[in-house]
């Protein structure tokens, strides 16, 4: 490990890395993040062009080709088999990004059991699933585990009930997890999103129009007065799952323009 570096997020060089969610938004932006700092990478996403377009984006910067494991996370052949995959491929695991995650829009009153399942499938137990298995092998290489929450788990927004809920189990899995891990020395923390330019508002349901009217909101919403980009966002997870943050775990930490700190006046 190169101990002279200023800055210690050097020694995500070489670390075998799987993300998942890496087809779109804040997955992907992470995974040429990754790539930049020299990781070598498994990456899973829904949308298999899309996986092949971010892995060329990450050899364009000289990075090893990354092993595509595509597939759906909620189901569980597909977790088992991307930690099979991976594993068979690089021998090993040091870094796990949990990124993948669905939005969708309902209150108690419209929200039905299936959407309710399906978000909690998606952005819970899929979760909870990768990374029990990927768990013993983090522990070989007291690795680091990165899970993408948002500020809907630690605030409360009316509209989106479902989605609030499965963030709030993920920054509670987060915090567990890490007490369970850190006699192994593996440690695990959370970025906390606020709203960041992605397709996710748009694939929940947002019209252009709507969008326009949304993004604009967050110059109230957010301290910064504006929405943030991924790759703000890729940059704070890159900084917790390396050497640079080795005494820190059991972090949820807002990326989030300020906010989680923010009250209506």
């Amino acid at each position: 490990m190169a101990t002279n570096d200023a800055f210690k997020v050097t020694s995500l060089k070489g670390k075998v890395t799987l993300i998942t969610g890496a087809s779109s938004g804040i997955g992907a932006a992470a995974s040429v993040m990754f790539a930049k700092l020299g990781a070598k990478l498994a990456l899973n996403g829904r949308n298999v062009e899309n996986l092949k377009k971010i892995a060329e984006q990450c050899t364009d910067l000289g990075a090893a080709e990354p092993l595509l494991v595509p597939g759906d996370l909620s189901d569980e052949d597909t977790v088992k088999r991307t930690v099979e995959q991976t594993l068979s491929h690089f021998g090993r695991l040091d870094v796990l990004i949990n990124s993948a995650g669905i939005l969708a829009m309902g209150t108690i009153e419209s929200t039905d059991l299936a959407q309710y399942d399906k978000i909690m499938n998606v952005n819970v137990r899929s979760v909870y699933y990768l990374t029990h298995l990927c768990v013993p092998h983090l522990i070989n290489t007291k690795g680091s585990i990165v899970n993408v929450s948002s500020v809907n788990g630690q605030r409360s927004f009316p509209g989106v009930l479902a989605y609030c809920m499965s963030k709030s189990a993920i920054d509670q899995f987060t915090r567990c997890t890490a007490l369970e891990l850190a006699s192994k020395q593996v440690r695990v923390n959370s970025v906390c999103p606020g709203v960041i330019i992605t397709e996710v508002h748009r694939r929940a349901g947002l019209d252009e129009e709507q969008y326009a009217k949304f993004l604009e909101k967050c110059k109230e919403t957010h301290a910064l007065g504006r929405p943030g980009d991924v790759e703000e966002v890729a940059h704070a997870i890159a900084f917790l799952a390396s050497d640079a943050a080795s005494f820190i775990t059991g972090v949820n930490l807002p990326v989030d323009g300020g906010r989680h700190a923010m009250c209506p006046r």
